[in-house]
């Protein structure tokens, strides 16, 4: 039942309250205030409300009243804010707890930063949400103002030896791909001519010819317009091999005050110049935001040289041991007696019993009855969005991983597992894109990845590093992945739709595999995984696409 409040209550409230009527309402605040709020709220048997209205709104440290003054919205007016502020650091200490940090946060973008950089900040699994330019919606032909394309140039590299080679190979892979577009879409469009593409009706989803749309002029425009921005992109996927590491992109981030802190902590920590320098502009804009949230934020000692320790004893271990040829997936180890595990966590939740009795239990079941209680948890899946319930995530399986920069580009992005990587590098190889072959631009292609390897190798003795920066995305890298079955599941019906790019399609195919290799019955769990090939799969969503832009243009 909600609270009632005064008429005076409600005239002082509603300004920093989306309703004074409902139990679920949201907080018009500064962040700080939010976060202290909330953390007083924690150890009181008041409503949020009232102890807004007893405790803080009426505090003359806090001046809370200041903030009706103002023309803008609260979070604008500067002076109450940071009086805001310094009751949050009042609060904090009082209270010691840093989850505080996790109540409040910003929104924070980062433009023309390498793809090294921005997968150090994808690298923060928790508590941030990451947004990156697209290379398969965006050409990357385009140069600045002064004439360059866009692409980092690393400060340590521009002072080296190094510096016009790393001029040249850079402009080299930049001018190839710039010049291999027009050709190369028009390559697909002629492998591929609409005429020959099976559609399917937006609305309907029934199948649909090219020359059955032409009867609709909607149906028309709609199929040739997702034809045209579907091989674009296709275009853009198999282009986006030349592109190295370098190159610059943009990437928006959403996160909470203490994940801010920790990914400052560990860029003032890391060994690239870009990433200190990172460090310094994201502090800078975050003290604007959610300066108290972020205020520890500096350089560790202890993951500076931990790092560095790690590093010399793996040298100084693997010496003498010759990098093994192996698989584009391994399945490097998973839990044995998964189907006991899961089917146990399936009973649990609706038993009275400790888990171990179910698991004993479920052990001396008969296969008969183990499938039908797996199968009553997962047939009402309609499709990949009705997601399967928590008892999946009993099982996990280890992935090794050799597969190219551009497809790692995608996987790292996915937050519910553990991913560690090695260095971007050469030495492993790069994947060529057929349409490479088949357009004739083979021996360009060759060419380039042999001047940038040869680069790596020069540079890596130097600037290990700072080498990375010159890998394409065509290289291969090494990355492991560890996840629960339920992320499995997420991972390989999300990433094997028509719509995805082939490379990591494969990759997705390849663990669901090695997972039915090792437990055929929990592979039954993932009822969506697409296991065909499509040259362009993607137009079908392009269409209804752009059937929702049409449609929501007409109305």
């Amino acid at each position: 039942m909600s609270e009632k409040f005064t008429e005076s209550e409600k005239k002082s409230l509603a300004p920093f309250f989306t309703n004074l009527s409902e139990p679920v309402f949201g907080l018009k605040l500064p962040q700080e205030v939010a976060g202290a709020l909330f953390s007083r709220y924690s150890r009181s048997s008041k409503s949020l409300r009232r102890i807004f209205l007893g405790e803080f709104l009426g505090d003359p440290e806090l001046a809370l009243k200041d903030l009706l003054g103002g023309q803008g919205p609260a979070s604008e007016q500067s002076s109450a804010v940071k009086k805001a502020r310094a009751f949050y650091d009042r609060v904090l200490v009082g209270y010691g707890d840093d989850s505080v940090a996790q109540l409040g946060g910003a929104h924070i973008a980062c433009e023309g930063i390498s793809n090294v950089a921005v997968k150090i900040l994808e690298d923060a699994r928790i508590g941030i949400a990451p947004l990156e330019k697209s290379t398969r919606y965006v050409r990357f032909d385009q140069k600045d103002e002064k004439g360059d394309y866009l692409f980092f140039q690393e400060p340590e590299i521009m002072a080296s030896q190094h510096r016009a080679a790393y001029l040249e190979v850079m402009n080299l892979l930049f001018e190839t791909y710039s010049r291999q577009i027009e050709p190369m879409n028009e390559f697909v469009k002629n492998s591929l001519p609409i005429e020959e593409i099976q559609l399917r009706h937006p609305q309907t989803g029934g199948q649909l010819s090219y020359q059955e749309a032409q009867q609709d002029e909607r149906l028309k425009r709609w199929a040739e317009t997702a034809y045209r921005s579907t091989v674009r992109s296709h275009t853009c996927d198999v282009l986006r091999s030349y592109l190295p590491a370098a190159t610059l992109t943009n990437a928006g981030f959403f996160g909470d005050g203490q994940a801010f802190e920790y990914l400052l902590t560990k860029l003032y920590s890391h060994e690239l110049t870009e990433a200190k320098e990172l460090a310094v502009a994201m502090h800078r804009e975050l003290n604007e935001l959610i300066p108290s949230f972020v205020k520890r934020a500096q350089s560790s000692e202890y993951i500076a040289q931990t790092y560095s320790a790690a590093r010399a004893l793996t040298a100084q271990v693997m010496a003498e041991s010759p990098v093994r040829s192996a698989e584009p997936v391994t399945l490097i180890d998973y839990d044995a007696g998964g189907e006991e595990k899961i089917i146990a966590a399936i009973l649990y939740p609706h038993s009275r019993h400790p888990i171990h009795q179910l698991r004993e239990l479920v052990s001396r079941m008969p296969q008969d009855q183990r499938s039908t209680i797996l199968d009553e948890y997962l047939k009402r899946r309609r499709h990949r969005r009705d997601k399967p319930g928590r008892a999946l995530e009993q099982v996990y399986y280890t992935f090794d991983i050799l597969g190219n920069l551009g497809a790692y580009r995608d996987l790292q992005r996915h937050r519910i597992l553990t991913q560690d990587r090695q260095d971007f590098t050469t030495v492993h190889g790069f994947d060529t894109p057929v349409e490479i072959k088949e357009a004739g631009f083979r021996s360009d292609f060759d060419r380039c990845m042999e001047k940038a390897s040869q680069l790596y190798e020069k540079i890596h003795r130097d600037l290990p590093q700072e080498a990375q920066y010159v890998v394409p995305f065509a290289y291969k890298i090494r990355w492991t992945m560890k996840m629960n079955l339920r992320e499995a599941v997420h991972i390989g019906e999300l990433r094997t739709t028509p719509q995805g790019h082939p490379d990591y399609r494969f990759i997705a195919q390849e663990m669901w595999r090695k997972i039915n290799d090792v437990h055929p019955t929990l592979a039954q769990c993932a009822k969506f995984i697409d296991w065909k090939t499509y040259r362009l799969g993607r137009l079908q969503s392009e269409m209804r696409s752009e059937y929702k832009k049409s449609a929501f243009g007409d109305s």
